[in-house]
């Protein structure tokens, strides 16, 4: 073979809708040669100016959630088949590999799926974990993004495919230690004050009511320390309470939902970045990776984990920061306190935390691997 085979790209979740799965699948391909790609999607709002800019052909059938149905089925084979596809990947497996079947009948030769995390979710309970199983067994792939999800798929899914590591990546030139954040310190009045920084939905895995809770025990040690909650959700309204309530009121900020443009620059905020997620609702609320943890390493700033799931795979102990228990503010805080006064080991872990997420965590690694995964035996970094 001359080049890579053509791949068609089944999926639901693809800009210009918003979201984690579809930023992965989105720099995934454009990372791939764009000869190599077609695409069947649905459709979000802007989706028709966002495809004319792509430079490999989408076809979005008209409904706001692609699903496996027989007319998705239908419309799968014909653009495997109109342009020669002899690869097929699932940008989530659950529940569009319902269709491998399908194609694979119809000649596609190689079947990959991706999972994201809350597939573990469907694993641990009975109904979801059979279609788990039957979607595995019509992949010759299903990837995980962390050795935590691969931990809980292979019980049920081992045997049925072959499991392999896809987790997503970090641009490694948007997310620097030269990323600026001096216009986010001003617009927020934070001058040269000690700065512990979260960036996330304000939803309570991420554990936000825990640094604020810990906040008091910060203060005592560093009463000039600021506290920066980056993003929104539908926990902000009892995360303000709390703070009134605790009169933190004049360290403690909000930012709202914040442009994806301009989350380089507060992470380049903090000193340090914090967030002390936790697993809830019996295992089924669960952080899958934690690819906050690895943009903030990237501005080189040190990490504070909490323990769920696959989150503490985004820290070296002692190296480019520290994995904490989540339900214990006073660990938490004491955690932030030390990073807080020792600025040149905080500094040193996130020099190493760059330097580690360069060499891990790049799009490039990841889609070397992604290559890889498409045509076992072709090296294709």
């Amino acid at each position: 073979m001359s080049g890579p085979g053509r791949t068609l790209v089944v999926t639901n979740d693809f800009p210009p809708r918003q979201g984690g799965i579809q930023t992965f699948v989105a720099e995934l391909l454009a990372r791939r040669p764009p000869e190599s790609l077609v695409v069947l999607a649905s459709r979000s709002p802007g989706w028709e100016e966002y495809d004319a800019a792509l430079p490999y052909p989408v076809v979005r059938l008209p409904t706001g959630m692609l699903l496996p149905t027989r007319h998705a089925g239908r419309a799968a084979v014909e653009l495997a088949r109109r342009h020669g596809c002899d690869t097929t990947f699932f940008g989530a497996a659950a529940p569009l590999g319902l269709m491998a079947p399908t194609l694979r009948a119809a000649g596609v030769r190689h079947l990959v799926g991706a999972t994201h995390g809350h597939e573990t979710g469907w694993v641990a309970l009975p109904g979801s974990r059979q279609v788990m199983q039957r979607i595995a067994s019509g992949l010759d792939v299903v990837t995980y993004i962390s050795d935590y999800t691969r931990d809980r798929l292979a019980p049920a899914l081992g045997g049925r495919t072959r499991l392999a590591q896809l987790s997503p990546g970090v641009d490694v030139e948007r997310f620097t230690p030269d990323a600026d954040g001096a216009a986010v310190r001003k617009r927020y009045g934070l001058g040269s004050a000690p700065v512990v920084v979260c960036v996330s939905r304000l939803v309570a895995r991420k554990g936000q009511d825990v640094l604020v809770a810990g906040w008091p025990r910060v203060l005592v040690r560093r009463p000039d320390a600021r506290l920066l909650l980056v993003g929104g959700g539908p926990a902000e309204a009892s995360l303000r309470r709390a703070v009134a309530a605790r009169g933190l009121t004049g360290s403690v900020l909000f930012t709202g939902p914040v442009d994806p443009a301009e989350l380089p620059g507060h992470y380049a905020a903090g000193d340090v970045f914090a967030m002390p997620c936790r697993t809830r609702r019996g295992g089924l609320d669960v952080e899958g990776l934690g690819m906050v943890f690895l943009e903030a390493a990237a501005c080189a700033r040190p990490v504070v984990a909490g323990t769920s799931g696959g989150a503490p795979e985004t820290v070296r102990e002692g190296v480019t920061g520290h994995v904490v228990d989540p339900r214990s503010p006073a660990a938490v805080a004491d955690t932030l306190v030390r990073l807080l006064a020792e600025p040149d080991r905080a500094r040193a872990m996130g020099v190493a935390g760059r330097t580690w997420v360069e060499e891990r965590w790049s799009w490039r690694r990841i889609a070397a691997t992604f290559a890889e995964l498409l045509e076992p035996g072709c090296n294709q970094a």
